[in-house]
């Protein structure tokens, strides 16, 4: 077994990939940019070397300052997790030339695979079901419009070698497939110094359900079930879990040899995941293969009991896989949340800036993967578990330079509904502050009774929130449970407020009993007994909610019960009141005496400032080109200009007809959130 491995990656995969080495009594080389000087990553490894500026194209994915770490450090092997160098054949050919093992499969495969052409290609040859495209090289928009025409709209376009939803658009038309060509072309070439595009048959209501496989040197090949990854946004996914709610054991089957099959085609060693497209019969087809380790393994492991990381590098050291696939079972259900630094009041658009607050849930073992990571078989039951894989920390930067994951929220239970119940509580129980970021969406999601019957296509976000995310409004007794919560921390508050001023003299402890809870746009006459166990809260309708908590002034999570109800909501005091995140919804609570309501009622409601006539910078981002001119009439839709963010290209349109009066930015300017681009008459 190698003695010391070298990590050619960043954040929290780098992590995720020195806890297994650890466990197997590898040592770690972590490398680093200037941006990641103190990075999670540089202080869990054994040792660090730093490799170059921010930008990535200045460090990480610069093979020949890898390389030279990699004969600094002395490490005989080399992790690239995913993204960056991970499926980069030359680096795989250059860690073999140098004697060093790649933990990752044959450079021919990455080669093959690595290109959707020719991976479909290889695939239909292989006997693997594939989705109806055109898979020659595309020269022009136009003829990217001429041959969308001939497949039949809905088309996918698509970078030949892209990966994480970069470089993809779905055209309904000539013109958009005209403009996402051209979009495509230029993230692909921006992200992977390749802008090679191909277009196939965008297929309706579907979903995009993968399989993990995994072979060794041997001839041994294996298929560790399915993910389920049909929530995402913008191509990209958000949600997955494994195993699918869809699938039953014959198509799974069938799906799994098939992406065997396809390893075994191309001399496949390795963790490799293959990914379908899953139309409403099962019928499935092949889109590409992902010749690494990818984002969403934890749902895999923990439903398996298979360590993928570990398993990946025993294969690099020459080892046989240690089950044949009559030994692999799955357990249980696992659910994974992706939290992002976005802002999901903001169309998701990305955020960054220090980590003020980062209070993950605590993390618990159970299920087939225990705390060891080593291959369990059998597995305990009824318990969940939570894992959260993450490489930052509280006081930390989110920098603009790199993707905008925060961290990989995983439960396990033995069902489903058990695991989406374990989810919500720990997306209650997590703190983050400092920047946008996607938690409410993801509780949203958690509770959306569409996800909960497993009836999803990749489309649920689209379809579910076409107007974007506009947040939660409780219903029901939800409402009265936040209210009553409201009460109870008025309650404290008041009594604390009272041990101080009773010890003047002539000022009273006696706390006031009757309260008019505001919560959003409705109000709750309350009455509030303080009792043995907590608070009793009694509303006007008379229901009534015994409030038991542990809570203190000052804790930023109320963790009790409202009845017999569970209930974590993060709390803190705001200028007039206390603001309330539960479940996706985020609420101001003001508790008022009734004269003080009665006064309040009489204020006027204080007005946004009007931005209507302005164009505003949604994220802080470069300014890539700007379509119009000033003077121009610009119609509904009309594309205005397009940013750059994380290597993401966005383009702002105009929301309906106006004139333009004032450019306030060019091409190659970086704007903040907010910065006036151009202005309207």
């Amino acid at each position: 077994m190698f003695k010391k491995l070298l990590i050619a990656n960043r954040g929290e995969i780098a992590c995720r990939v020195i806890k297994t080495a650890r466990k197997m009594g590898i040592a770690t080389v972590a490398v680093y940019s200037d941006a990641d000087r103190n990075a999670l990553h540089v202080k869990m490894a054994d040792e660090a070397i730093h490799i170059g500026a921010a930008p990535a194209a200045e460090s990480y994915i610069v093979i020949d300052k890898v390389m030279q770490a990699i004969r600094d450090s002395g490490a005989e092997a080399v992790h690239p997790g995913y993204g960056f160098l991970s499926e980069n054949k030359k680096f795989a050919e250059a860690l073999q030339a140098e004697g060093v093992a790649f933990v990752g499969p044959p450079a021919g495969a990455i080669e093959a695979m690595g290109d959707k052409i020719t991976s479909k290609k290889i695939a239909q040859e292989a006997g693997v079901s594939t989705v109806p495209g055109y898979m020659g090289l595309i020269e022009d928009a136009e003829e990217a419009v001429k041959i969308s025409n001939e497949i039949g709209y809905p088309v996918m376009i698509k970078a030949s070698a892209g990966g994480g939803g970069k470089g993809m658009r779905i055209a309904w038309s000539d013109e958009e497939a005209r403009e996402g060509f051209q979009s495509s072309k230029n993230e692909a070439a921006n992200s992977f110094g390749d802008d090679r595009i191909f277009i196939e048959k965008f297929v309706t209501q579907p979903r995009h359900i993968e399989i993990q496989v995994l072979a060794d040197a041997h001839g041994n090949a294996v298929y560790l079930g399915e993910r389920e990854c049909s929530i995402q946004r913008r191509n990209q996914k958000v949600i997955e879990e494994a195993p699918s709610p869809f699938l039953d054991e014959a198509t799974r089957k069938a799906m799994g040899e098939q992406a065997v099959a396809l390893a075994q085609a191309v001399g496949y060693t390795s963790a490799g995941t293959v990914e379908f497209i899953v139309d409403g019969d099962k019928n499935f087809y092949f889109l590409e293969m992902n010749t690494r380790l990818q984002v969403e393994h934890p749902v895999t492991e923990l439903i398996t009991g298979v360590d993928l990381v570990e398993q990946m590098i025993r294969v690099a050291a020459g080892e046989t896989l240690p089950m044949a696939q009559k030994d692999v079972t799955l357990t249980g259900w696992a659910i994974e949340s992706r939290l992002y630094a976005e802002d999901p009041y903001r169309n998701f658009l990305p955020s960054i800036g220090r980590l003020t607050r980062y209070r993950p849930p605590e993390e618990i073992a159970a299920g087939p993967l225990l705390d060891t990571g080593k291959w369990q078989g059998e597995a305990p039951t009824g318990e969940t578990a939570v894992r959260n894989d993450t490489g930052v920390f509280e006081g930390g930067e989110i920098s603009m330079y790199y993707d905008p994951m925060i961290a990989k929220l995983c439960t396990w239970a033995p069902d489903r509904g058990a695991a989406i119940e374990a989810m919500r509580n720990a997306l209650d129980g997590f703190e983050l502050e400092g920047i946008g970021h996607n938690l409410p969406f993801l509780a949203a999601v958690m509770d959306h009774p569409r996800f909960i019957s497993g009836e999803i296509t990749t489309a649920f976000i689209a379809e579910e929130y076409p107007d974007g995310f506009e947040g939660v409004t409780p219903e029901g007794d939800d409402v009265q449970h936040l209210a009553a919560v409201a009460a109870h921390m008025k309650m404290l508050k008041e009594e604390r407020a009272a041990e101080i001023s009773g010890t003047m003299p002539n000022h009273s402890r006696r706390v006031e009993p009757d309260w008019v809870v505001f919560l959003g746009r409705e109000s709750f006459p309350v009455h509030i007994d303080e009792t043995d166990f907590g608070t009793e809260v009694t509303f006007a309708d008379g229901t009534h909610y015994k409030v038991n908590s542990n809570w203190h002034l000052g804790e930023t999570l109320f963790r009790g019960t409202v009845g017999d109800r569970p209930m974590i909501v993060k709390t803190d005091f705001v200028r007039g009141g206390a603001r309330l995140r539960y479940r996706g919804a985020d609420m101001k609570a003001v508790v008022r005496t009734p004269r003080q309501a009665e006064l309040a009622a009489l204020m006027p409601e204080k007005l946004p400032p009007d931005t209507s006539k302005m164009l505003l910078c949604p994220m802080p981002g470069l300014i890539v080109k700007i379509d119009v001119a000033e003077g121009d009439e610009v119609q509904e839709g009309q594309a205005l200009c397009t940013v750059e963010a994380m290597k993401m290209e966005n383009i702002l349109r105009a929301e309906k007809k106006a004139k333009v009066a004032k450019i306030n930015a060019g091409a190659g300017d970086s704007l903040a959130v907010d910065d006036v681009i151009m202005e309207f008459e």
